[in-house]
This record gives C-alpha cells, structure tokens and sequence, in this order.
C-alpha cells in the first residue's frame, strides 16, 4: 500500500500527463503531550504549536527543519493523533534523551498517518515516525532502536553533512557539463563522485546505527532489538516484492536496507553490552500502545479491499481484472499484472463543466493519440468518452467519466499488439459506477488488534481472523516478527487486522 491517493485538503486526485512509464510501472506525533511532564526531563521540550517547537526556533538547524516540516506533513498525510500512542512514544524518546551525547537538543516527534514504513530526521531535531513502522515493529526496544538511529542522525548532524556532499556533487556535474571538453572522462568524473556520495550515506546508516545501538542499551533496553528489528524489515521487504510493491520512495526500506552483513554488525555491536536476553523489551505494553491503530489507507485516500477500489466521500468504486497488484499511491491508484505486463491508472483531473470529455481527451495531454478513435459514451448512466492511443511498445484505451461535479481517468496499457487491450479496459470501465448509501455506510478504516494466543492457535487460525487484507497468513508473520514455520505461543499476545 502507498500514501494518499486523494489530496487532502480538496480530496481530488492530482493530474498528470500521460506518458508510457507512467502506466508500464511494475507495481511494486500530531504534536506530542508534553515529554517532560511525562518523563521528568525538563530537556525535553515538545512543541506547544502544530508546527515546530518554539523554543528551537531561532535555531539555524531548526529553521531548515521547520522549513521541510509543512512539506513532510503534506507528503505523509498530515498527523497521526492518537494520545495513547503519543504517550507510548514520548516514554521511549524521554529514556533515550537522558542517555544522549548531547542532551541539551530538543527534539520534536511527529507521528505520520500514513501506511508507508519510514522514520527519519530532519536539522534541528524533527523527528518522524509514520503509523505503518509502529505496525511493524513488535516491542518497545524495536521502536526504540528506530528512533535512536534517527536521534543518532541529528547528533552526528548528517542532515547538513549529506546536504554538502550533495551540493558538492551537484556542482561536479555543472562541471563536467559546462567546462571539461573529455566527456568521456567528465562522466566518469561525476560517476565517481556519485559513488562516493553513495558510500558517504552508507557509512552515515551505519554510523547512526552504532550510536543507537549504544543509546538503547545504556537507556535499559535490550540491544539486540536493533537487528530484530532490522530482520523484520527484510521479511516484509521480500513481503512486498512478492507483491510487486517495490516502490519504496517513501519508505524506511529504500533508505535502510536491511541487508545480511548490516544485521550481523548490529548484532556485533549489541555484543559489546552483553549477551542477549537482558534489557527491556516489553512486547506486551507496546502491543497494548498500538492496539486500535489505523491500518493502511484512511478515509481520506479510500480503501483497497481485494481487487476493488472504493471512495465513500467520492461516492465512486471501481474494481480491477484478477491478477492485478493494486498500489494506493499519492498520485494515483495503480494496478500491474505480471503474467501478460498490463497496467491500470486511476487518478482524477480538472475539466471545466463547460467542456466536452472529448475536447479535454484531444487537448494535448495524451501522447501518440488516435484523434480519429475518440468518441463519446456512458458509463453506468455517467457521460463519458474513451480514445485509443500507442506510443513506444505499448498501446493504451483512455476513458474519462464525469462523476457529478468530478472527472475521472481510468488509462489502461498492454505491450503493443497484445489483441486484449479492448476487453481488459471495458472490464475496468464498466466497473466503475457510484456507491450506494448503504456501501458508503459499510465502508470502514482497517485497524491493529491484538489477540492472545490460546491453546491449539496456530498462525494460520489467527491470521484467518483478518478482514480486508491478502495473503494474511504471509502478513500475520511479518508483523509479528515470525519466522518461517515458527509457531506462536500460547498466552502471547499478537498483531492481528481487521476492520
């Protein structure tokens, strides 16, 4: 799953220009309570303000902070508000605070309601953590080493450091355009300087990681809950790959692989304070912090639910063919299926009342259109118009409906010459329609509950009681940090979805 697909603020999908990557894709703390009251801390300032901490205000690093901070709240979904689970979190931050190299810094914590799995850091103290890594991560020790590895980041102040070194590359590459008359050895120039920024940023992650490592640790919590954490990421990375959701952009995952030699250096690391099992790991108190959590896509973006997209704000749904891995992004709602490399897009766009669906087909905006191939239609009772169009190997059908005050754009691709492209785009087309006040009513958020194991509970049985997911015995075991063939034990609480 990926961010919204609706603009928050006027719930319309975004326009773009059609063009041939655009469908041949493979698919891939609202501010906290005040931490010092919580903790004891008095260093540990929160904002009183939704939008940055008034007491780091005039600091040079907190500005580009505070100018990034309305950009990653538009971006992720705005905040995530969830007193119980801000407590949660401001408890762990309080602990780390009080081991920090540098515990003057104040840091503002911001819970992101979106389903991506990130964390990061901005200059300045913004911290950030999105709702679909506190889904992933089992206990608070795991949760901990997340955010010591981004506490870990502003100590060692990467932020600026990557900032140089990106500037530095940037102008390396104005060089080799502008002024050496070698090309060939100019690209090798920028390429070289290319990898260093890359083996710089490697070695920034590993960096944070050991000040994390050493953070959790000297803060009581069990520092082996770093690699834990870490194997957890690789399964759901293979998770979603075997999905064909590898569109990390915003995620953890594209910043932080969690790669075989990566693990086993954490777990190096937490060898330096003792052998497993000692330190804090409190699943249970983490589980019961998360418990009722919103789960993938909110009301806002609308809801996948097996093969079929619906929107009750908009009013519309529609459903995608068998096969089809569907990607709720920021952008659109994308489908691919692997076994003959069709694609859907799904977005909406700004047509003026006054003008024909097949004017605005014919406007300029679709690449290697059939002009003589638009015609009008209707869609379920709702005027509508449709062209064909090729361009490089693909051949597309283009159908756009009027919903009441809104246009929809529903463009469907398949490798040029496929002879299926007509029956795949009337499948999806014929779809889409309005929901009935009664689907409107029935359509409800996913959340996490938690269960406890009984007697004779298996993973399959637990995951059965799932609702509004796939493969739910595949994600049960990712969530809950299970390894393949592990059994869960009786009297152990876990992660379960449902709506």
């Amino acid at each position: 799953m990926a961010t919204a697909v609706f603009g928050r603020r006027d719930s319309r999908l975004r326009r773009g220009r059609l063009v041939p990557a655009v469908l041949a894709l493979p698919l891939l703390l609202g501010s906290c309570q005040n931490l010092a009251d919580l903790t004891g801390d008095s260093s540990i300032k929160p904002s009183d303000s939704p939008i940055i901490a008034q007491n780091v205000r005039s600091s040079r690093l907190a500005r580009v902070g505070e100018a990034q901070h309305p950009k990653i709240l538009a971006t992720y979904g705005g905040e995530y508000s969830d007193p119980k689970l801000e407590r949660m979190v401001a408890g762990i931050v309080g602990k780390l605070v009080t081991v920090s190299d540098n515990p003057s810094q104040v840091y503002q914590i911001t819970i992101l309601n979106s389903p991506n799995v990130n964390a990061f850091a901005l200059p300045g103290g913004f911290l950030y953590l999105t709702r679909g890594l506190l889904a992933l991560a089992n206990d608070k020790a795991e949760l901990a080493a997340v955010i010591a590895h981004e506490m870990g980041h502003v100590t060692a102040n990467h932020g600026i450091l990557r900032q140089q070194k990106e500037a530095e590359v940037e102008l390396a590459g104005r060089i080799v355009s502008d002024v050496l008359s070698d090309k060939d050895a100019g690209r090798r120039a920028l390429v070289r300087g290319k990898l260093r920024l890359a083996q710089f940023s490697r070695n920034q992650e590993l960096q944070a990681d050991a000040i994390g490592i050493k953070s959790i640790a000297e803060a009581g919590f069990d520092p082996y809950a770093a690699a834990a954490f870490q194997e957890t990421m690789a399964a759901y990375t293979e998770f979603r790959n075997a999905s064909g959701e590898n569109d990390t952009s915003l995620d953890f995952l594209a910043t932080h692989p969690s790669t075989p030699q990566r693990i086993e250096l954490a777990i190096g690391q937490a060898r330096k304070y003792g052998p497993p099992g000692h330190g804090e790991r409190d699943h249970d108190g983490y589980l019961a912090g998360i418990d009722g959590m919103l789960f993938g896509d909110s009301a806002e973006e609308g809801y996948v639910r097996g093969q079929t997209y619906s929107h009750a704000a908009l009013g519309i749904t529609f459903t995608f063919p068998e096969g089809f891995e569907i990607d709720n992004r920021a952008e659109a709602v994308l489908g691919a299926r692997a076994s003959d490399n069709a694609a859907i897009r799904f977005d909406g766009v700004d047509v003026p009342p006054g003008q024909s669906l097949a004017t605005y087909i014919g406007s300029g905006w679709v690449e290697g259109l059939d002009a003589n191939s638009v015609r009008m239609m209707q869609v379920n009772g709702m005027p509508a118009a449709s062209a064909r169009a090729t361009a490089d190997m693909w051949d597309f059908d283009i159908t756009v409906v009027r919903a009441g005050k809104s246009v929809y754009r529903i463009l469907t691709a398949m490798p040029r010459g496929s002879g299926q492209l007509d029956a795949l785009a009337a499948s999806v087309t014929n779809s889409f329609r309005r929901l009935t006040a009664a689907e409107k009513s029935a359509l409800k958020p996913l959340s996490v509950h938690i269960l406890k194991a009984q007697p004779g509970d298996s993973a399959r049985t637990l995951a059965a009681r799932m609702r509004g997911v796939s493969r739910e015995e595949e994600l049960f075991r990712v969530l809950n940090g299970l390894k393949p063939g592990e059994a869960v034990t009786p009297g152990r609480s876990y992660k379960t979805v449902t709506d």
